[in-house]
């Protein structure tokens, strides 16, 4: 008997999901355990394992669209099989979401090329009609920017669901963890010998960042100020026993988090290895959902784009995020005398309902001591 296929719901967060790549086409078959699809959510592009055997009837969304979590993805059954009813069904479904928008309000929004997806109908249960359309245009002035040829013309994209979760994960840590901002100035002159000691007995694939050495010193000063390594409940502080780091990666359309996990108790070199394979992974949205969740702390390194300061907001739950500046040349005093040196300067963003001033100015401290005089991350 023929089985519907619906979109899966592959984190928890998802709402709706974009089909990258069909991996089977109609008349093909397919086995529980063979992989029918790579499927974009907002965090990642996951492969979507089957569960079922037969053969691949109908597809029901083409690849580049998206749908909803539960929509007809596609149809499987037994060869020959009579899957009309259920054709019928879907049509009648896509019919519906049609009706959304009225004839003439579809025609005005192409013609004066707004998405429609960004207006509000104020029609009978949310369609969109000719008013709503008339409505948007009359407030961005879209119909002069289009046909006045001296004018700019706008260009708008819909969001995507990775942007609008992190729209959604941000502004709620802005506007309910009351944030503050410590800065501190740290003398890294031996730091950068350490990396360069270090890196001159591995490969070159192998080789040591300032951001990993930055993240195991980070995992080290947590080890000893534990009372930074929190979350805020709404009943109770959960003080966390393991030391889990977010890594900010940037990605297009947005930023993901991969978490490396337990990293006081790894080495400086196995932390640069899982690094790298995450922010590669990252990057290309291979990365699974739950090697992005449950960090305790986040450190965000802008320093190689050349920015010398700037703040973070927190990565909730987590009580505070590091934000790592550009590594800079100035004059320093060293025993007396000034000098040429290397300095970098870090804000640690702290959630005030966990981590006071001297609480948060304690774990500056020891991590610039730690940076100061980086061997020890190395005991």
């Amino acid at each position: 008997m023929a089985e519907i296929i619906s979109m899966p719901q592959l984190s928890d967060t998802m709402e709706e999901g974009t089909v990258i790549k069909w991996n089977k086409k109609v008349g093909d078959k397919v086995s529980e355990g063979d992989i029918l699809a790579e499927i974009e959510t907002d965090k990642a592009i996951q492969d979507f394992e089957i569960d079922v055997n037969g053969i691949l009837l109908f597809i029901g969304v083409k690849e580049g669209e998206k749908t909803r979590v539960n929509d007809t993805l596609a149809i499987i059954g037994e060869e020959g099989e009579d899957i009309s009813f259920l054709l019928s069904k879907f049509k009648k479904n896509k019919e519906k979401e049609r009706r959304f928008i009225s004839p003439v309000a579809k025609k005005m929004a192409k013609k004066i090329g707004i998405p429609i997806n960004q207006i509000k109908g104020s029609g009978e249960k949310g369609r969109i009609i000719k008013r709503d359309i008339e409505t948007y245009e009359k407030t961005f002035d879209i119909k002069n920017l289009n046909h006045n040829k001296n004018k700019e013309v706008i260009t708008r994209y819909p969001h995507s669901s990775m942007r609008k979760r992190i729209a959604t994960h941000l502004t709620n840590s802005k506007f309910t963890a009351p944030h503050y901002y410590l800065v501190i100035e740290i003398n890294v002159g031996e730091m950068i010998q350490l990396r360069k000691n270090l890196n001159e007995k591995l490969s070159i694939e192998d080789r040591i960042s300032f951001n990993d050495i930055i993240i195991k010193a980070v995992s080290i000063s947590l080890k000893n100020h534990t009372n930074v390594n929190a979350s805020w409940k709404k009943e109770e502080i959960i003080y966390h026993p393991h030391i889990n780091i977010g890594v900010a990666v940037s990605v297009k359309d947005g930023l993901l988090v991969p978490v490396i996990r337990n990293t006081d108790q790894k080495s400086l070199l196995q932390i640069s290895k899982e690094i790298k394979d995450k922010v590669l992974r990252s990057k290309s949205r291979k990365i699974q959902p739950e090697e992005i969740e449950n960090s305790t702390f986040t450190v965000s390194n802008l320093g190689m784009y050349g920015i010398e300061f700037f703040t973070s907001i927190i990565n909730i739950p987590n009580s505070s995020i590091l934000s790592v500046g550009a590594i800079m040349e100035k004059p320093i005093v060293k025993d007396s005398k000034i000098e040429i040196g290397h300095v970098m300067k870090v804000t640690l963003s702290c959630d005030h309902r966990i981590i006071d001033g001297t609480t948060g100015s304690s774990y500056l401290h020891s991590l610039k001591n730690l940076l100061e005089d980086p061997i020890t991350i190395l005991v």
